[in-house]
């Protein structure tokens, strides 16, 4: 199933078009009945402890007054916190009233949280330009210290929904444990901040669902996006139906960090994996003796797919392997230490551009700005249009890491990862990636759904150690690979039975 994303001058279209063809006011009405009876379903009922509503003064606010007036109605007990503003929409204007003629009651800010069951945020929507500042600010900073779920109307005050950063370089958001948004899903919910300010995500097209709707170019990453390329194995197959994979890595200190990605490999399903090492190293991985150590200077890549970077360091022998393997044809991700190469050689950039074959890129925020020539910071302020940024530079997939880990394809076309925690924030998980998008590469999957499914999977095996009692906190890499090759073989056993 489709899962699109629309950017903010998206939802505008849409909106006017609604609009265009709804009586005034009837898309306000619908968002605060929709969110109203969402509200009941996070509370499991009409509750008996009081319902903070934050109201702001516009259009989102208006929403929220609605929410306000629909659940007083309905017999609960709500407060209400309206910033007013100097001329609100005339949508608004009737919120307002409605609100005041409800038993809503209007209080002039968060006293007393003591019973407080719901918090709904309805101060500010997707048109937020500026940090939050002055008395908006000051509520948003005391709902942090509210013990109770949070409902954000539409996107959490002060979040930015394109991005999913806080708006403002010192700017604050509603954390919400819940948000409804209207008329389509936003980007910046999923991504970056967005990760920690939106809670779980809920979306209503508020009736609009005949409308045409305007090309999505993001999506959020599901196995549906790549199902297609999931199948049972032949019996009569033999372990070169199914790849060989080289890890090019292994820098003398480093040699775990290829170890890692070839473990990955062999439980993903590869038919050989091979280290090649640019210094001497072990010769053997005790626990995976199916591993082939080879040294790199004297391999033989063509043919195979090869994995350069974890471990490999950034010496004149690494250097020369790399440029090997990047001249050579052949399915190629590129990762870590391959990529500071390339960011310090346009040279040796231009040729990975030109590269015979599939190719996928899996830089963290750091060696994207690398490559970019910018700032970690300037990365994380848009994930996803500089995701695209440096996919369609080099001509390849890119696959941004992070909390909501962004997959671009040169031609703009994005999509967010949903699945994964914080447990993957340890060393080693991204050479665990690597080696499973490069088994993907090897088994002939395009580079576009290969990093779809080798991120969705990657996250999605942390989330069953998580679910297990392994982790967050502890979960290490080398746990990865046996519980990304269970969630591989459920896949395919889904696909099957579908």
């Amino acid at each position: 199933m489709d899962k699109p994303l629309y950017s903010v001058a998206q939802i505008r279209a849409i909106e006017q078009a609604a609009q265009a063809q709804l009586p005034p006011g009837a898309l306000m009405q619908r968002a605060g009945e929709a969110a109203s009876t969402y509200a009941l379903e996070v509370l499991g009922g009409l509750p008996t402890g009081r319902i903070l509503v934050l109201a702001g003064p516009g259009n989102n606010g208006g929403d929220a007054l609605e929410v306000a007036a629909n659940l007083a109605n309905l017999g609960a007990c709500v407060d209400v916190v309206h910033l007013a503003g100097a001329a609100p929409s005339p949508e608004a204007q009737r919120a307002l009233e409605r609100a005041q003629a409800s038993r809503a009651r209007f209080v002039e800010g968060i006293d007393d949280a003591h019973g407080c069951c719901l918090v709904v945020d309805g101060l500010f929507g997707i048109g937020l330009a500026r940090a939050l500042a002055g008395r908006a600010r000051e509520l948003v900073e005391r709902s942090h210290g509210i013990a109770c779920p949070v409902l954000a109307l539409d996107v959490p005050s002060g979040l930015d929904a394109d991005t999913g950063g806080v708006v403002g370089p010192d700017g604050v958001a509603v954390r919400a444990t819940h948000t409804i948004t209207f008329l389509g899903n936003k980007p910046g919910l999923h991504t970056g901040d967005g990760c920690d300010h939106a809670g779980r995500v809920h979306v209503n097209r508020l009736g609009t669902a005949t409308l045409h709707m305007e090309v999505a170019h993001a999506r959020l990453n599901a196995p549906a996006l790549f199902a297609g390329l999931l199948a049972p194995r032949r019996r009569n197959s033999h372990k070169g139906s199914f790849g060989d994979v080289a890890v090019l890595g292994g820098a003398r200190g480093m040699a775990g960090a290829g170890i890692l990605a070839a473990r990955a490999a062999l439980y993903a399903g590869a038919g050989r994996v091979f280290v090649a090492a640019v210094d001497p190293g072990p010769g053997l991985d005790p626990l995976q003796p199916e591993i082939m150590f080879r040294d790199g200077a004297g391999f033989a890549f063509d043919g195979r797919t090869v994995v350069a970077g974890p471990g490999m360091g950034e010496s004149a022998g690494a250097t020369h392997l790399l440029s090997k393997v990047v001249d050579g044809t052949g399915p190629l991700l590129v990762d870590a230490d391959a990529l500071n190469l390339c960011a310090a050689s346009p040279d040796l950039a231009a040729r990975l551009t030109a590269h015979d074959g599939a190719t996928v890129l899996t830089p963290h925020p750091l060696e994207a700005a690398r490559l970019l020539g910018v700032t970690a910071a300037v990365v994380q302020a848009d994930r996803l249009e500089n995701a695209r940024e440096l996919a369609q530079r080099l001509d390849a997939v890119v696959l941004l890491k992070g909390a909501g880990s962004v997959i671009a394809r040169p031609d703009g076309e994005v999509a967010i990862n949903t699945t994964g925690n914080p447990g993957l924030a340890t060393g080693g998980t991204g050479d665990v990636l690597a080696g499973l998008i490069g088994t993907l590469l090897s088994q002939g999957w395009p580079a576009w759904e290969a990093a779809l499914a080798g991120v969705w999977l990657h996250g999605a095996a942390a989330d069953r150690l998580v679910a297990s009692g392994a982790g967050p906190v502890g979960l290490t890499a080398g746990e990865l690979p046996r519980a990304i090759r269970a969630e591989l073989n459920a896949l395919v056993e889904d696909a099957c039975r579908t």
